[in-house]
């Protein structure tokens, strides 16, 4: 009963997210097709009769596969860099940036791939006996590791025989059926065991690999004070000021998941695989988030490069709950602000509230200010009974509106399609709503356009729905302080009675 248990929340949980709904409902509208979409036709047909202006949205994230084919032809060029020749053509300090930049990297051309958790590299700093200054509570941080840890060590241990045993049954099969064998069609003669039973929690043998190699890794590499990757890098990780380092690789060793934040904010429109991105928008490609938790140190150098070369949007989705360098991070944000840059931020996944938990970064500054041009998103689900995904963080104060993030299919690697869950797929959306209205209204302002995404979305907020994390029935008002989901077609014509432009 335990392990039946244990697989129907590890395996199960993902699916869960999945919807009876079209394919990119997260684009269609309300009224219309009875999902709560961005109703992006709409606001096409709203849209002014001009040419719009080029917006450059940079995607701070793992990396993005600038080959893809409906990727490839919305890339930021930067212009003044001649690709491959190894040389700084543009005397910016990055050679050969000619998509973006990773700082990930080294200059021998080696990247990271998996990186520690930050909760683990403080724990190291403790075990060193040179704890943060910030985060110096070792006894505390060293049980915070262990309660992360223990459980998975016991799934380790739980999950891998019946891993085991579905591998040996699927051989045997395999050898007596062929690769295209169907267990409804067997019988118990046939021994299909714990193929059958993890049929029953709706998963697969791939599925329980995938699931326990996540296990593997976050134990190898994530949750592992003793794991460093960062002499691939090769930069004074202490100096915070450093910023010229990391390599032209803005792909990286796996690209999955900023491919399919880029693709929502702008793949190729009218494609042959039917992935609408929202805005005629360029990407700028900023490879700043590994297999672990991004460094501050990385994030604010990747916002600066953002900034001055020339990105209109930052998109940001990422997150974790310890920041020990949030000072040079509240400073690039500062810089981003302060030269009318709008910055866009996943709000997380954790079902937390965000009016009481951390998750970095944050518009409230250390000095207990909290900058403009922010906004903080939440995932919203196509059935409108169930709005707030099950796994979205929320806050009254925390999270500015929701946007589609539970089963939306954007862009993988290579030339397909995934499927994808999260408020890091919630925040792109709202990027691209953002970077339509900037393209179509060239005079209206970063602060401008954000205001008008908060005012124009379609308010629930009498809504009655679960609360993410314990089910409880709130107003969906009390999630965010707009009590909305972004609204493209509404943003457009709210955008049009503020511009000056004709």
């Amino acid at each position: 009963m335990i392990l039946r248990l244990l697989l129907a929340a590890a395996l199960l949980a993902p699916a869960a997210f999945a919807q009876d709904a079209p394919v990119n409902w997260h684009l269609l509208d309300r009224d219309t097709d009875g999902v709560p979409g961005i109703s992006l036709e709409a606001a096409y047909d709203a849209l002014p009769d001009r040419e719009p202006r080029t917006v450059v949205v940079a995607i701070i994230d793992s990396g993005v596969d600038t080959e893809h084919p409906d990727m490839a032809p919305i890339l930021w060029v930067n212009d003044d860099e001649i690709e491959g020749d190894g040389l700084d053509n543009d005397g910016n300090g990055y050679a050969d940036d000619v998509h973006g930049w990773s700082f990930l990297g080294g200059a021998d051309g080696r990247n990271v791939e998996h990186d520690t958790y930050e909760l683990a590299r403080l724990v190291r700093l403790c075990r060193l006996d040179t704890p943060d200054a910030t985060y110096g509570d070792c006894p505390a941080l060293e049980g915070a590791l262990q309660a992360e840890r223990g459980p998975l060590e016991d799934q380790q241990v739980q999950l891998g025989p019946i891993l085991e045993a579905a591998r040996a049954a699927d051989a045997r099969l395999r050898a007596r059926y062929g690769d295209d064998y169907d267990l409804e069609d067997l019988d118990s003669a046939d021994d299909p065991g714990p193929l059958v039973f993890l049929a029953q929690q709706g998963a697969s043998l791939r599925d329980l690999e995938d699931y326990l190699s996540s296990i593997d890794s976050r134990l190898a590499h994530g949750l592992n004070p003793d794991y460093d990757a960062r002499d691939l890098v090769g930069d004074d990780y202490a100096n915070t000021a450093e910023r010229l380092y990391g390599n032209a690789d803005v792909a990286g060793p796996d690209p999955n998941h900023g491919t399919g934040v880029a693709g929502l904010v702008a793949a190729v429109r009218g494609n042959d695989i039917g992935i609408d991105g929202i805005a005629p928008a360029q990407i700028m490609a900023l490879r700043a988030v590994p297999g672990g938790d991004e460094r501050d140190k990385d994030v604010a150098n990747a916002i600066r490069y953002a900034v001055d070369n020339g990105a209109d949007i930052i998109n940001m989705s990422f997150g974790k709950s310890y920041s020990p360098q949030k000072a040079a991070v509240d400073e690039a944000v500062a810089y981003a602000v302060a030269n009318g840059v709008l910055l866009v931020h996943a709000a997380g996944n954790s079902a937390e509230d965000l009016d009481t938990a951390d998750n970095f970064p944050t518009r409230r500054l250390l000095d207990g200010t909290e900058t403009g041009g922010w906004l903080e998103v939440g995932a919203s689900g196509s059935d409108p009974k169930a709005l707030a995904a099950s796994f979205s963080n929320f806050g009254q104060d925390g999270v500015d509106l929701f946007a589609p993030g539970a089963a939306v299919q954007s862009l993988k690697p290579g030339s397909g399609t995934q499927i994808a869950n999260g408020t890091s797929f919630a925040a792109p959306v709202v990027a691209g709503v953002a970077a339509l209205v900037m393209a179509y209204f060239p005079d209206l302002e970063a602060e401008e356009v954000r205001q008008i995404l908060l005012d124009s979305s379609t308010r629930y907020t009498d809504d009655i729905i679960a609360r993410p994390g314990d089910n409880v029935s709130v107003g969906f008002g009390t999630l965010s302080r707009t009590g909305g989901v972004v609204n493209a077609a509404a943003a457009v014509r709210l955008a049009a009675e503020r511009s000056a432009a004709d």
